[in-house]
């Protein structure tokens, strides 16, 4: 590739390849016809193109920008909705279109912020050094600092009586599920849970139960904000139980204390402003009587 682009007349095209979370790999070039390389078919005219990549030496976060037109079948509008492409890898080339085999990687991160607009979209490419962006360490505060249902909880919630799959009847303003039959489970059970689409176009999409609350025989459930694709009639969905991060829900919701991330006895902001006084009793206890 360097003695290519040493010649001074080079044939040279970019190409990009996306990875989504659920293992479908798409490829894009802005060369006129179809490049093969890396087990992948990088398609000309369609979807995908990109302004100049900045990066650096150091831990600045190298980024682009994506552009691409709605209009092509293989980046639609209802997979940017569903999220599908929410953390997706992407891969940047530079590549001799004569001959793929020269090439150079000139770009690896994923995509991060994705806008819609007049029948298109822009996504912001972030490098690998974003991820040294994220808070690392632990946080110490009273309620537990896990996901319910992660390897550090070690819980499951499809156990018998923490979930249950049904198919969605009425929804209304895109996040609020009405359900004629759903009893069994104490009222506001699921609020903080996760509502899970199984089937249907909106398949794999999860949701945050803001609201439940039991309605006789049936259930009201509102999520804090829609999944992207409303779920239609008759699709199947996952409800599963939510967790307030307290000590006291851990243990006698789901019997799972002894997996407790948080620490229910540390001191709160109120003990640190406190102070002795003359009329209280100094024997080394607490504090607050």
């Amino acid at each position: 590739m360097s003695a290519h682009l040493a010649t001074g007349a080079t044939t040279i095209a970019r190409a990009f390849a996306v990875t989504r979370r659920d293992g479908m790999v798409l490829g894009f070039t802005d060369h006129d016809r179809i490049l093969r390389f890396e087990d992948i078919e990088f398609h000309a005219d369609t979807g995908l193109t990109a302004k100049a990549i900045q990066s650096g030496t150091g831990l600045a976060v190298d980024n682009s920008e994506a552009f691409g037109a709605l209009s092509s079948d293989a980046i639609t509008e209802t997979d940017i909705l569903a999220g599908r492409y929410d953390g997706a890898e992407v891969k940047a080339w530079l590549v001799n279109w004569m001959d793929p085999a020269q090439r150079a990687l000139i770009f690896r991160g994923s995509l991060g912020e994705i806008s819609r607009k007049g029948g298109a979209f822009t996504a912001e490419l972030r490098g690998l050094s974003e991820a040294l962006n994220q808070p690392q360490g632990r946080i110490y505060h009273a309620r537990c600092s896990t996901v319910l249902g992660s390897a550090a909880c070690g819980f499951d919630t499809r156990l018998p009586g923490y979930s249950a799959e049904l198919p969605v009847e009425f929804i209304e303003d895109g996040r609020i599920f009405h359900f004629s039959a759903f009893a069994g489970f104490d009222d506001r059970w699921f609020e903080k849970g996760r509502l899970t689409v199984l089937n249907g176009e909106a398949k794999g999409l999860i949701g945050v139960v803001k609201n439940d609350r039991a309605r006789g025989t049936g259930r009201e459930l509102e999520l804090w904000q829609s999944v992207g694709i409303a779920p239609r009639q008759g699709d199947t969905v996952r409800i599963e139980a939510g967790c307030d991060k307290r000590a006291e829900t851990c243990r006698l919701k789901f019997s799972n204390i002894v997996n407790f991330q948080g620490f229910p006895d540390i001191p709160g902001d109120d003990w640190l402003v406190n102070y002795p006084s003359a009329g209280a009793v100094h024997d080394g206890g607490s504090l607050r009587r």
